[in-house]
């Protein structure tokens, strides 16, 4: 497995956890993380806040189905399932669009599609 795809997979280990440190470990200092149509954030003191849904109840289970690489971009594609405080669930598919600068995540555009209950 590629070097890239590695810090991917330990980014989202990071998300499977709550694990900011590990998570902010793969980002730049100066890092965009889109959600296109909901919220475009910029630096880590911003991606940082977004970590945590304060309606969530428990960690995500996060699946990893596909990585793709060409060049410093990593695609990968998944699922994510969340039990919420309201008794709830979130059930998601995604696919979330890494760039690559020096080793280290530089922009996130997240694509995620809720299924319906």
């Amino acid at each position: 497995m590629s070097e890239q795809k590695q810090i991917v997979e330990r980014y989202m280990d990071g998300f499977r956890a709550t694990d900011h440190e590990k998570i902010l470990s793969c980002l730049t200092d100066d890092v965009i993380w889109e959600m296109p149509g909901f919220y475009l954030h910029n630096g880590i003191a911003a991606f940082d806040k977004e970590i945590e849904n304060p309606n969530a109840d428990g960690h995500p289970d996060i699946k990893v189905i596909r990585l793709v690489e060409e060049g410093n971009i990593v695609v990968a594609e998944g699922t994510v399932k969340a039990k919420m405080k309201d008794g709830s669930k979130l059930d998601a598919v995604f696919c979330d669009v890494f760039h690559f600068t020096n080793g280290k995540i530089s922009k996130l555009t997240s694509y995620l599609m809720f299924n319906k209950p």
